[in-house]
């Protein structure tokens, strides 16, 4: 599945790997060429796509995992990766590993893990996150309880005070994974989740999350070169994130980062990374049709609101309107579309009756299009009286949920 995927997405990614290969002036320049090992961590239903978009971004030795990809990088490539990816929560820097059969082990595991002198002074705040389990070391909090406790209790030694912890802008962000075999200490790179992409202050009542839409997009194989409609856009995130991946946009170049803070941060070739990404997007002269459609206009002032935060609303016309009075443009085309399921929106609704008029539309005016929609409930879905070609397992907030495609004849 792995190399099937590479063929139909690697060539829509919007960092192209020659690019990478011909500029080979940051690893002369840098020592820092020796692999580190990482994890990306991704929406359920996207580990392929994240594999393929590792890959295509400069990642080695990428193995796909559960809700997962592992990779190696040198520094310039996981400072890259940052910038560009489109579709992980978060980018772990493994840092080291070692046994751990209880608390004891996790203690001083821990407080030998690391240089906390150089990583970590008093000054600075820290977060811990933990998962899995190992003996007697169950229950996240109470492994993360442990883990605090090692370090202030080792900065207490040396410096005779400790670090405050700091759950929502910490200035260092340590990640341990528990299991049979040991524990596995890593640095998170991001500090906040990655799908945070900074445009969406405003959201419709269920939103959904930047690096899903991203993969939706990916997934539904749309490369930027014919229209994309949304009939139902909501607050415009698989708009705005199809938008972003043709005009070629990096997520990251707004935001800062937690390994910015790290003590062996490079900030001469982080610049230099910052910089390629920024040249990318300025060379980028795609200009898509992207039409969404929105009942609501309150909630279509907000798409629009969004589009000009991400700087896309150039690309981007949101009308205010049924998505029954829609005329679709020229096509070939491809429709997107996250319908509500009846599980959080929608519950009093006819939304077999909203479904039925929307493959309705599709039918009457698609033809030639690909249409993708994202079901959270079957029997609903099923009022679109339209056969699904391609079903992809995703899940969306907890909702088992399936990414369908229409060939519309």
């Amino acid at each position: 599945m792995v190399p099937q995927l590479l063929q139909k997405i690697g060539a829509r990614i919007t960092y192209q790997l020659e690019a990478i290969e011909q500029d080979t002036s940051v690893k002369k320049n840098h020592a820092s060429s020796e692999r580190v090992k990482g994890v990306c961590v991704l929406p359920q239903g996207l580990e392929e796509a994240g594999v393929a978009e590792l890959i295509a971004l400069g990642a080695k030795a990428v193995k796909p995992l559960r809700r997962a990809a592992a990779f190696e990088a040198d520094m310039a490539c996981f400072y890259r990766l940052h910038l560009l990816c489109r579709l992980p929560f978060r980018l772990l820097r493994e840092m080291a590993s070692f046994r751990c059969d209880g608390r004891e082990s996790l203690y001083s595991g821990i407080q030998g893990a690391l240089d906390w002198e150089r990583w970590l002074h008093p000054s600075m705040t820290f977060r811990v996150d933990v998962n899995g389990t190992a003996p007697g070391l169950n229950h996240s909090h109470y492994s993360a309880l442990q883990v605090k406790n090692a370090i202030i209790d080792l900065q207490r030694n040396i410096w005779g005070q400790r670090s405050s912890i700091d759950l929502e802008e910490p200035d260092i962000c340590l990640h341990v994974h528990l299991s049979r075999e040991g524990a596995v200490l890593s640095l998170d790179g991001s500090g906040g989740s990655l799908h945070r992409r900074g445009y969406r202050a405003a959201m419709g009542l269920a939103p959904l999350k930047e690096n899903l839409a991203a993969g939706l997009i990916r997934l539904s194989g749309w490369t930027g070169t014919t229209p994309l409609v949304d009939p139902l856009c909501g607050s415009g995130t698989l708009l705005i994130e199809a938008a972003s991946l043709a005009a070629g946009h990096a997520p990251g170049l707004n935001r800062s980062f937690a390994l910015e803070g790290w003590a062996d941060f490079e900030d001469d070739l982080w610049k230099q990374e910052r910089e390629r990404a920024l040249k990318r997007q300025e060379q980028r002269v795609l200009h898509p049709i992207i039409i969404g459609c929105e009942k609501d206009p309150a909630i279509a002032a907000q798409a629009r609101n969004n589009a000009q935060t991400a700087g896309l609303s150039h690309l981007i016309q949101i009308n205010t309107g049924d998505f029954r009075d829609i005329t679709l443009p020229e096509g070939p085309g491809t429709i997107v579309c996250n319908p509500p399921y009846g599980e959080r929106l929608g519950a009093d609704q006819d939304l077999k009756g909203l479904y039925n008029d929307l493959g309705g539309m599709v039918k009457a005016q698609g033809s030639g299009w690909d249409f993708w929609l994202l079901s959270g409930n079957p029997g609903i879905t099923a009022a679109l009286k339209m056969k699904a070609s391609r079903r992809i397992p995703i899940n969306n907030g907890g909702i088992d949920c399936r990414w369908l495609h229409y060939q519309v004849h």
